[in-house]
């Protein structure tokens, strides 16, 4: 069984990392996964184990509340506007008195007692609470993490004398902690702005009367109200009014929608301009908005593989680090004689600089931070594996219908023949198909534009597989493929143009053709073109059409392959045989509509959904939704992904870039306590502040 337990105050992703290890390695438990930025731990197990949850969770993070989720509705996040005002007094406080200690050694003649008071004083403040989870975390078996770390070395540098610096260390670790912290809340707060779409209420009709109840209290097919300013709560159809809706926050598209009486509402827009009542069409846990955010919360528990190698390394890379240090302290005085003091301090200062929280820290923020920025373009991505697996496709597979061109029919050409008119041939055809509710009728009656008296046709005669037989006034017309021709020894001029062909014909006389295409999108070329020049190397079309219409469509895009006449079952096939010729560690994307695409979604590598709104196959099948029919899109996410995993990179490279640098200074006592600080609290903040940009772009 699945369980989620909320951990209200979960802020260190290296503490959050060392959970979710410690709890998947439980006896019961098949999986684990911790949701940082939800502060959510997930795990699947054959038993009750909350009291063996809790007891892992307060081992590292002592002041984390856990309930399950359900006990409460609300967390109230650590690090809130209090307590940060009191970080805040607490860090200057400890600031201070560490600037008067060093002002006191400068500035004065006062004995050493009077400069190690203010010092002294300083630490407890400001590193009191480090040394003492330190103590708990090595009483409980944890030994290697920043808070021992730390401990150790500023503790060492007073037992050496290095005073200042011993404070300096738990001064500047505390105020990167502070920065850290705000940016893991800043990360929080610009998710929790897409979680504004969720609605706070509903006003819905019971009785002849208007009640305000929660959304999930709505039963499909009662009725709501939405006035103008309010969100949609739930999907639904409209059965009165008309509004242009705001649909931004699923979307990311500035320019409203609008719609009338029939038409399908999406909860989580906002009705702008008129008064809605809509008729409920799903519950709130299948509606729209329901499920997106459901998707933005569980994002970042499907943490990519840069992340999961960064957790990795930091298990490994703490203790070696330790190691190396107590090398470096004793065995070059043992060996080569030499001041113990100098040893022992350089051993601190290559632990100071050596603290993994630089890479552990922002290397998850940025995955988020990337998801984050795609949810506000109307780009949902499931997890950070699919973010950093879109940068590495090879080959992009498209559905044609609904994805690269609009699935929509329309009349593009009237060939008619000598004896004939445009317009006779098309009224001839209009008229043959107006009692039909096929979309190629209706795409003839559209083209037509005006009203047809149905009093006029008789002897209507429907001919499965043929086409359409009726008398209009004292004329008998035929509307159809060529077999409807050949059968009534019609003779007829056969069109070898791509789209879908409708022979007509007036008293046994041919009469034109009318060629109906579905349109291509405008924006399926530029998608295409700007694919290939982001480095896909192939790009390929499924679809059930014929040979002609496919080859039209693949010309005019510049795609390279297509396949034609294809059912479900048979483009998993494709999709199979093209993942086997895939380069090695490339990845093959297909980009479906969503509605009848599932199986082919669930087979990709990753499964992209296009103009999903409001498709439920989609947004559970697919790893990626478009929100909109615009293939370009899918270049944005492409961006997207390629700047997070540029930002991951030069994190990658800054943090150890800069930490090697400095360790190899300190082990030859070239660097003190000073660029110590720098290497870890500032690299940390550097590479913090750089994953952030992600969220502007």
């Amino acid at each position: 069984m699945e369980k989620i337990y909320l951990l209200d105050g979960l802020d260190c992703p290296n503490c959050a990392a060392k959970i979710e290890r410690a709890v998947g390695e439980l006896p019961e438990v098949s999986s684990s996964a911790i949701n940082l930025m939800n502060q959510t731990l997930t795990i699947h197990t054959s038993d009750d184990i909350t009291e063996k949850v809790t007891a892992i969770v307060h081992s590292f993070e002592p002041e984390v509340e856990v309930s399950e989720h359900g006990e409460h509705h609300h967390h109230h996040h650590h690090h809130g506007e209090g307590e940060q005002k009191s970080i805040i007094i607490r860090l200057a406080i400890g600031a201070v008195l560490f600037f008067c200690g060093i002002a006191f050694d400068v500035f004065t003649s006062l004995p050493l007692a009077a400069e190690l008071a203010f010092l002294i004083a300083a630490y407890i403040i400001l590193g009191g609470d480090v040394v003492l989870s330190a103590v708990q975390n090595i009483a409980k078996g944890h030994v290697f993490d920043e808070n021992f770390l730390m401990s150790i070395a500023s503790i060492g540098a007073f037992i050496i004398g290095e005073y200042p610096e011993a404070v300096a260390v738990m001064l500047f670790y505390q105020v990167g902690e502070f920065f850290q912290d705000r940016a893991v809340g800043r990360s929080r707060r610009s998710i929790a702005e897409l979680m504004e779409i969720r609605p706070d209420s509903a006003t819905v009709i019971r009785h002849g009367e208007l009640e305000t109840v929660s959304p999930e209290d709505v039963k499909v097919g009662e009725s709501v109200i939405v006035k103008p300013g309010e969100r949609i709560p739930l999907d639904g159809i409209v059965i009165e009014g008309s509004s242009m809706l705001d649909t931004r926050a699923l979307t990311g598209e500035s320019v409203p929608r609008s719609v009338y009486k029939g038409d399908e509402a999406l909860s989580g827009c906002i009705s702008e301009t008129g008064v809605l009542t809509i008729r409920v069409t799903k519950a709130y846990g299948e509606s729209t908005v329901s499920k997106i955010l459901n998707m933005v919360e569980n994002a970042a528990s499907r943490k990519a593989p840069t992340e999961n190698f960064i957790t990795s390394f930091a298990r490994y890379y703490t203790p070696i680090v330790v190691i190396l240090a107590a090398i470096l302290a004793i065995l070059p005085p043992l060996a080569f004689g030499g001041e113990w003091a100098d040893w022992i301090h350089r051993g601190f200062v290559f632990l100071v600089i050596s603290c993994p929280c630089a890479l552990v820290i922002s290397i998850p923020l940025t995955f988020f931070g990337g998801i984050g920025a795609a949810s506000k373009h109307g780009i949902l991505v499931k997890g950070g594996n699919y973010l950093e697996a879109l940068n590495d496709l090879s080959i992009v597979v498209f559905d044609k219908t609904g994805t690269l061109t609009r699935g929509v029919f329309k009349v593009t050409e009237i060939i008619p023949s000598q004896s004939f008119t445009k317009d006779e041939v098309l009224q001839y055809a209009a008229k043959a198909e107006s009692y039909s509710n096929h979309p190629i009728a209706k795409s003839i009656l559209t083209a037509f534009g005006r009203s047809i008296d149905k009093n006029e046709i008789t002897d209507y005669k429907e001919i499965s597989g043929h086409g359409i037989s009726i008398t209009s006034g004292n004329i008998h017309i035929l509307a159809g493929n060529g077999k409807l021709m050949d059968m009534e020894n019609v003779s007829y001029i056969p069109c070898n143009k791509a789209g879908t062909k409708v022979y007509v014909a007036a008293d046994g006389q041919f009469s034109g053709c009318i060629l109906i295409s579905d349109e291509i999108k405008a924006d399926s070329k530029n998608a295409v073109s700007k694919l290939k020049a982001s480095g896909v190397e192939k790009t390929v079309m499924l679809t059930g059409d014929d040979e002609i219409i496919a080859k039209a469509v693949a010309d005019e895009l510049g795609l390279d392959e297509y396949y034609t006449e294809l059912l479900p079952d048979k483009k998993v096939e494709i999709l199979e045989q093209l993942d086997s010729g895939k380069r090695e560690r490339s990845k093959l994307a297909f980009v479906g509509d969503g509605i009848n695409d599932a199986p082919v979604l669930a087979r990709a590598d990753v499964g992209i959904a296009m103009g999903a709104l409001g498709s439920d196959a989609a947004i559970e099948a697919a790893d990626v939704v478009l929100m909109t029919d615009e293939p370009s899109k899918l270049i944005e996410a492409i961006g997207i992904a390629k700047a997070t995993k540029r930002i991951v990179i030069q994190n990658i490279v800054l943090a150890l870039g800069i930490k090697g640098v400095f360790l190899i200074l300190g082990a030859f006592g070239i660097a003190g306590m000073w660029e110590a600080v720098f290497g870890d609290v500032g690299v940390a903040l550097i590479a913090v502040f750089n994953a952030m940009r992600i969220m502007k772009k």
